[in-house]
């Protein structure tokens, strides 16, 4: 798994906007994740069917947000599990073994643990900042990535994150930023994704 942009789709309501959004911003993006909290499961099942074969194209790896079973239906790369939806185990009894999953531990250095010792993927940590898509999150902080740099996973960071305040978390061990409206909600949805990965190519030979 490369250091980059993990790309996370906003809730939209309408499959072909949210593919014709999402389809010139891939490029820029090490991994994406559909999430739409919005959608009833027809809908969701539609949008996740519709982005699969988009990702495949683009050679970028498709991972499902809560759902493991919508994740294997789309034979998407993985799936993103919360903390009420169930297992590491669990989600690669559905998926299969090379499946990637990955774990949100929010501020919470000992879920992190856990999730590593499930053998997950990778680890999620935020909001970092205030954060549109969920106000009430609770906040992490750049120590946390580094305390939680000896786990050997990689680890995201979410919440409110933009080019401008992502620098602190990168340094503090970071190795992808996951972001909704930091690119969605930009004026140029395309320059916010290209200069987030101006991001790690600055920083990272």
């Amino acid at each position: 798994m490369q250091a980059g942009l993990y790309l996370i789709t906003p809730d939209e309501a309408d499959t072909e906007r949210l593919v014709a959004r999402v389809k010139p911003l891939l490029e820029f993006a090490e991994l994406l994740q559909y999430r739409n909290k919005a959608a009833d499961p027809a809908l969701r099942a539609a949008q996740a069917a519709a982005l699969a074969p988009l990702c495949r194209a683009a050679g970028v790896p498709f991972i499902v947000n809560d759902d493991a079973r919508l994740a294997a239906s789309v034979k998407a790369n993985g799936v993103h599990l919360g903390e009420h939806d169930g297992t590491v185990a669990a989600a690669r009894a559905i998926l299969g073994s090379a499946a990637i999953v990955g774990v949100s531990c929010y501020d919470d250095l000992q879920r992190a643990r856990a999730a590593a010792d499930d053998d997950a993927d990778y680890i999620a940590f935020g909001a970092f900042f205030p954060s549109t898509t969920k106000p009430n999150a609770r906040r992490a902080t750049p120590a946390l990535l580094a305390a939680a740099g000896s786990l050997g996973l990689p680890m995201v960071a979410i919440g409110g994150i933009t080019a401008d305040n992502a620098p602190p978390l990168l340094a503090a061990g970071a190795d992808l930023l996951a972001v909704v409206g930091g690119v969605f909600d930009a004026p140029d949805p395309v320059a916010a994704a290209r200069e987030f990965r101006s991001l790690f190519t600055a920083s990272r030979p």
